[in-house]
């Protein structure tokens, strides 16, 4: 029998882009969001939320779960299909620094209006 994954999903963003970024995650009806997360790009905001996402699952010590997000690029970079570069770079080294020696954790695109975490950051807007 195959376990049920836990689905975490993750948001950032920032107005004016660059500018005060902002970050969600929720999994289990739970909504983490962080308003004032520094200044920077909206896919500096997408990386500070997946990387809060992950410390999430290992704060839970989760061992079967899924990351979703609708940020294309950060999870194409996550996944090693795209090449990070720049600040990217960074974050990328960061997330797989927290991941560890194991295998890297799961992170799926879904649409933006799936995406319960944009979600919770929209309402407070």
């Amino acid at each position: 029998m195959t376990k049920r994954r836990i689905k975490i999903y993750f948001d950032g963003g920032c107005r004016p882009n660059p500018g005060k970024m902002e970050t969600a995650v929720v999994t289990g009806g739970a909504a983490i969001v962080v308003r004032d997360a520094g200044i920077g790009s909206s896919q500096d905001a997408e990386w500070l939320a997946l990387i809060a996402a992950l410390r999430l699952a290992q704060d839970m010590e989760l061992a079967h779960y899924i990351l979703l997000g609708d940020a294309a690029a950060v999870i194409e970079q996550a996944n090693g299909i795209v090449r990070a570069r720049g600040e990217a770079a960074e974050h990328l080294a960061a997330f797989r620094a927290l991941a560890g020696d194991g295998p890297m954790p799961a992170v799926r695109h879904i649409k933006r209006t799936q995406n319960l975490a944009g979600i919770a950051l929209a309402r407070g807007r």
